[in-house]
């Protein structure tokens, strides 16, 4: 793995928005890595208020920039968030849609490496969490049928007291540094990112 690359896609989350050190889980969850004597390069490719229709008509493109021929390349996908806002009479994305999305996306990036799907987190109301827990459940299924590993991080981050109160005192979704610790302590003991990481 002399070339290593990872790519993370998504939305604000994977971006790390209000986190003061700017490193979110996504920086957090690498820098943990490279300790370890694995050395990779990371993108970071995660847009506030992306949805799983948005992360499916830019993610191919992006990734072929980043993870050319001749590289050992990962593709970690995190998004499922703003598909549940509502926006007139509904969510912005319906979860039949959503679920497609992600069924796509994966389909075609595992002709590209390893590929990764992380849950989606608490977004701090009773309404966005219901809908989230049916669209974590739903694509729990997807990456099942296709033996993609999926991380659901739903119910713990929902017990996390840090990152509650740091989405609380922030703009009521996204934590601080706290926060995203706690996120990327989870992937980090995740055993299909062990797998490759500890390599």
């Amino acid at each position: 793995m002399a070339d290593l690359r990872i790519c993370f896609f998504g939305d604000s989350f994977v971006n790390g928005t209000g986190d003061p050190a700017m490193l979110g889980w996504t920086g957090r969850a690498c820098a943990a890595v490279r300790a370890g004597g694995v050395e990779l390069t990371a993108y970071n490719l995660g847009i506030r208020r992306d949805t799983s229709a948005d992360v499916r008509a830019r993610w191919r493109d992006e990734a072929r920039r980043r993870l050319p021929a001749g590289v050992e390349g990962r593709l970690v996908f995190s998004f499922g968030a703003n598909d549940s806002v509502i926006e007139g009479a509904g969510p912005r994305v319906d979860p039949v849609l959503s679920a497609e999305n992600l069924r796509n996306i994966l389909n075609q990036a595992r002709e590209l490496g390893p590929v990764f799907v992380i849950g989606p987190p608490p977004l701090g109301d009773s309404i966005r969490h219901a809908s989230l827990a049916a669209l974590c459940d739903s694509f729990a299924a997807v990456c099942h049928e296709i033996s993609v590993p999926y991380l659901p991080v739903l119910t713990q981050l929902t017990g996390s007291r840090v990152w509650l109160k740091e989405a609380a005192q922030g703009d009521g979704a996204h934590p601080g540094a706290g926060g995203y610790q706690a996120l990327a302590d989870l992937v980090q003991a995740w055993p299909p990112w062990q797998a490759w990481a500890e390599k």
